[in-house]
């Protein structure tokens, strides 16, 4: 098997767990097709399902074959219930807070039922943006070699005030830290200096192309995936169909090609890259190996209505290499 990220944990060794923090949301997906007619009737066909960019990443770590995936959120009562039966039975020990006011947030995610399976988002973060620090505990870190934080944690002061806290507590026990910027939207109202100051001491990055771009002020996304690897050792650049770029010390060390698929909803398609890509990571591959594992993950996302894995079965057989730059 091939050698992991340095410092890496192997499975096998004392802290193998991943622990996810991030949030947890309950998507009513609505697939339409057409453009949304104002002010009367759009048909749709309407579900409401579990999501949550932290929660799905989770998910599909445990579903890429990961055995021990932790995710900490915080959900209101009205779903914590539904919400850690379907973690649960996703394979993910669900570490939820309860919050006694706040409801569990919502998502309305509009899907272009047509080719592209473009998605929007009307976000009501809800519990979600009230994880604090108060809700940590550097306990939470037994047993766990990776740490794996959603970037939906820096668009709320609790959530700000959370990361470097935990951030932190990782560095003290040698455990590896990776970051998704998670929304090009929230981006722009926190600040380009702000999101680089708050990801100080994170050892992996995993924008999308957005995001990568935003972040640098580029319009390449080869040259931001280049330049953010200037600021975190290991960037890994998230393409959509075109696959993945790799970028470490300023170089892009690879392009990983897209998988084919026939999207029906590109809902959680970048979680699911980041689910497999830290599973594969985490099970000794190179992060080149690991961004294949990412590309076939997100494929298999888009052709699926909501952002989480089937809650059987196992990943195909491998069918795709990087690009070596």
């Amino acid at each position: 098997m091939s050698e992991p990220v340095p410092g890496g944990p192997r499975a096998g060794d004392d802290g193998t767990a991943l622990l996810v923090v991030g949030d947890v949301i309950t998507d009513v997906v609505a697939r339409h097709r057409g453009p949304l007619a104002a002010g009367t009737d759009t048909a749709a066909q309407i579900v409401t399902l579990p999501g949550g960019a932290g929660a799905n990443v989770a998910c599909w770590a445990s579903h890429w074959g990961w055995p021990d995936v932790r995710l900490l959120s915080r959900v209101g009562a009205d779903a914590a219930r539904w919400h850690e039966r379907a973690l649960t039975a996703a394979g993910v020990r669900p570490l939820l807070v309860v919050d006694p006011e706040a409801p569990t947030g919502t998502v309305i995610c509009l899907v272009d039922a047509g080719a592209a399976a473009e998605r929007t988002f009307l976000t009501d973060s809800g519990a979600s943006l009230r994880l604090d620090p108060g809700d940590w505990s550097d306990a939470l870190l037994d047993g766990v070699g990776w740490l794996h934080l959603s970037g939906y944690l820096l668009f709320s002061a609790p959530g700000r005030a959370l990361l470097p806290t935990a951030v932190a507590a990782a560095r003290s026990r040698g455990v590896r830290v990776s970051l998704d910027p998670a929304s090009a939207g929230f981006l722009r109202t926190l600040g380009v200096d702000r999101f680089l100051a708050l990801a100080e001491g994170v050892d992996v990055l995993l924008p999308s192309r957005d995001e990568a771009c935003l972040l640098t002020g580029l319009p390449g996304a080869r040259d931001a995936a280049a330049k953010l690897s200037r600021h975190v050792p290991l960037v890994v650049a998230k393409q959509g169909p075109e696959g993945a770029l790799v970028a470490r010390s300023g170089t892009v060390s690879a392009r990983v090609r897209g998988v084919p698929a026939a999207p029906r909803d590109t809902t959680g398609a970048g979680d699911a890259f980041t689910g497999a890509f830290l599973a594969a990571l985490l099970g000794g591959a190179e992060p080149e190996a690991a961004a294949v594992q990412g590309c076939r993950a997100g494929a298999r996302a888009v052709e699926r209505v909501g952002g989480r894995p089937p809650t059987d079965g196992r990943p195909p057989a491998d069918d795709g290499s990087p690009v070596r730059e």
